[in-house]
């Protein structure tokens, strides 16, 4: 291996620093950057080492993205304890973590890209991962704060936050192409190009697609996959103390949604099969500025435009014929975010990052909010996180956040952890924080008919928020001589007031029935145990074990069993919501990733995923499974060309069920089982 020069090598590790966000703050000391345990930012906006965060964090590196044989963002957070996820099929690939998933679009965790928010007002408040503007060869890293942190991100930050920090344009000058081949349709391509812009600036552009067939053709279902993506980022070098970074671009996912033998009406099908298709365009800017060599400010301006359609006819024999057009997942979400960042020292009293945001959401919808036009939605926050450390073995972290919410109120949420550190290698980590979660401007705002004679859906004006109260044990170990390294999580998690969609079906007559809401039905209590353990026990062999034992506990409020006329009007839902929430997640999930150096430079590697049953949906289960991924590469120069090829299977022992594999009565629910069949790919990638 060439062994680039020392002052080449202190560059790259500050163009890393960068990544983190207020990188002047802590350049100073480098050195903490390059320990065994990683320096994070996303827990209190402040760079921390993992021994000082106030809760667990998991850092997935670019060596692990590429060892786990992922093609799709969300397939990565099976690596992560406590998370669980489904490829996209008929319905939206999900993200969750401690469970609570009904929704379409995980509304509980919160995922940013370069700062970036991206829950949509479009999209219920929650992440489409079929349109995540980014990537995978574009992500330096990702840092999953396992645990709630309204304090930093606001109120739907609830269960946890995913960061997604992508590499500085510095580092991937020249051209770039790749392409994969393989089973089920899979057919990828991608392009990245990087330079220089004069003497101020560098650039990154990257144009990805993804196509595949996942479960075509699957009993009444014909489901597919594919997604475009163009995405810019520009970082300029102003002069020593400002710095501008630019991101712009769009991404479009199309899914293939209806069924073959649905409901039909006057002869035509009201569920047809048809492409769902769903376009994010966003623009940011952020602009740092260092005062002292232990200061910085930060000021970031993001747009971001959501788009969704699978629109069709239905056309009613009447004289003259009249034809309805049906557009559910139609129209439009917009946001505005603006927020001012800043990191002090206060010398031996600590380090602070402070700071304020003000959001813009709006959404119109011909289908959900009829009648209504552009619904406006604002949010300001102001918030702040202490980190001290009084003495060598102790490092407090407080903070303090208050959100307004011109839908949902106001509310506090604050954290307090105490970080005791035994020596060098061991620290044991004790903390509290609360969190709220709003709902959307559906839940608040949407009133509207289905199927022209039933009502639908409607909205409460006056909806509560989510509380989420967690207190945490943890222990994290940095063995260095054993080049090993140990995070464990003790949690209890108690949520009031979990918020949830009743649909009651009672009615077809205009003006009478009930009809659906969105409402506060249970108190919910979550307990358990995780942990990660990394360990390189050869310089050619890297290990990375997951391990999550959940159990969540349910009551039904009294509010929503004595709602007029029943808020659960039927006997089953009892059941079948509390067993939706109880097993939302499995009670036991293990990962286990297995990353190999071999002879001749190729590089192997093997995932393994072991998780009992759950609860996507009401009405089905999905079973336990066993799932193997493996992946063979080989990385090579050809005079000034370099690249690798890779030879990847995903489910090498065998088709299994994922998402929906069985009802109650332990029936296939639907006729599809949503089995997920293996799946191989040749890729090719050449640098220039």
């Amino acid at each position: 291996m060439i062994r680039k020069p020392a002052g080449a090598r202190r560059k790259r590790r500050l163009a890393v620093l960068a990544l983190l966000g207020p990188a002047v703050t802590w350049a100073a000391d480098e050195g903490a950057y390059f320990s065994e345990l990683p320096v994070v930012a996303s827990v209190s906006r402040l760079p921390q080492r993992l021994a000082d965060a106030p809760t667990a964090v998991t850092v997935i590196d670019r060596d692990m993205i590429r060892a786990s044989g992922s093609r799709t963002l969300n397939d990565l957070f099976r690596l992560v304890p406590g998370f669980q996820t489904y490829p996209h099929t008929t319905e939206p690939a999900r993200v969750s973590y401690h469970g609570l998933n009904d929704e379409d679009y995980s509304p509980r965790v919160q995922v940013l890209i370069d700062g970036r928010s991206m829950y949509s007002p479009l999209f219920g408040n929650g992440v489409n991962w079929a349109t995540l503007p980014v990537a995978l060869d574009d992500i330096e890293r990702i840092e999953v704060v396992r645990g709630t942190n309204g304090v930093s991100y606001g109120s739907n930050a609830f269960l946890g936050v995913i960061n997604i920090i992508t590499i500085d344009p510095a580092l991937t000058r020249g051209l770039s192409v790749s392409a994969s081949h393989g089973s089920q349709n899979v057919r990828d391509q991608g392009l990245r190009l990087g330079g220089r812009i004069g003497e101020v600036g560098d650039f990154r552009l990257t144009y990805r697609q993804l196509n595949d067939d996942a479960l075509a053709d699957r009993g009444d279902w014909s489901d597919h996959f594919r997604s475009r993506l163009v995405d810019i980022r520009a970082d300029f070098t102003l002069d020593e103390r400002n710095a501008l970074q630019v991101n712009a671009g769009q991404t479009e996912g199309v899914t293939g949604i209806g069924r073959l033998n649905g409901g039909r009406l006057f002869g035509q099908p009201t569920n047809p099969i048809r492409s769902l298709r769903q376009t994010n365009t966003y623009a940011q800017l952020t602009w740092r500025h260092a005062t002292t060599a232990n200061s910085d400010h930060q000021v970031r301006y993001a747009y971001v435009a959501d788009r969704s359609d699978d629109a069709f006819d239905i056309v009613i024999p009447f004289v003259p014929p009249q034809v309805f057009h049906i557009n559910q997942s139609g129209d439009e979400g917009i946001r505005h975010e603006l927020e001012f960042l800043s990191n002090q020292s206060l010398g031996a009293a600590g380090r602070i990052a402070w700071g304020a945001s003000w959001r813009n959401d709006s959404m119109r919808s011909a289908w959900v909010l009829p009648g209504q036009g552009t619904v406006q939605r604002e949010t300001g926050r102001i918030f702040g996180n202490w980190e001290a450390k009084p003495f060598a073995w102790l490092t407090t972290n407080l903070g303090l956040a208050g959100e307004h919410d011109s839908l949902a109120g106001f509310a506090w949420s604050p954290r307090l952890s105490a970080n005791f550190h035994a020596d060098a290698e061991n620290t044991l980590r004790v903390g509290y924080s609360r969190a709220h979660r709003t709902g959307s401007i559906y839940d608040y705002r949407a009133d509207y008919w289905s199927s022209f004679t039933k009502y639908q859906f409607k909205a409460d004006p006056n909806m509560p928020m989510e509380r989420l109260d967690t207190w945490e044990l943890g222990y994290l170990g940095d063995w260095r001589d054993w080049r090993a390294s140990l995070d464990v999580r003790l949690f209890h998690e108690t949520l009031r007031d979990r918020l949830y969609t009743i649909d009651r079906d009672v009615s077809t007559v205009p003006g009478n029935g009930i009809p659906s809401l969105t409402t506060p039905i249970q108190d919910v209590r979550i307990r358990g145990i995780e942990y990660q353990l990394k360990w390189q026990p050869f310089v050619s062999t890297r290990l990375v074990l997951g391990q999550t034992f959940t159990d969540i506990e349910s009551d039904y409020l009294a509010s929503a069993l004595a709602y007029p006329n029943g808020t659960l009007s039927r006997p089953s839902d009892y059941r079948n919501i509390e067993q939706l929430t109880e097993r939302s997640t499995p009670r036991r999930a293990t990962s286990l990733l297995w990353m190999q150096a071999l002879p001749y430079q190729l590089q192997f590697s093997l995932a393994g995923y072991w998780q009992d049953k759950m609860k996507w949906s009401q009405n089905s289960w999905s079973d336990k499974y066993r799932r193997f991924d493996a992946r063979l590469a080989y990385p090579f120069r050809l005079g000034s060309i370099g690249g690798e090829l890779a030879y990847v299977v995903q489910s090498l022992n065998g088709a299994h069920g994922e998402y929906k594999t069985f009802d109650g009565s332990g029936t296939d629910p639907d006729g599809t089982g949503r089995i997920v069949d293996r799946r191989q790919w040749l890729s090719l990638r050449l640098d220039f």
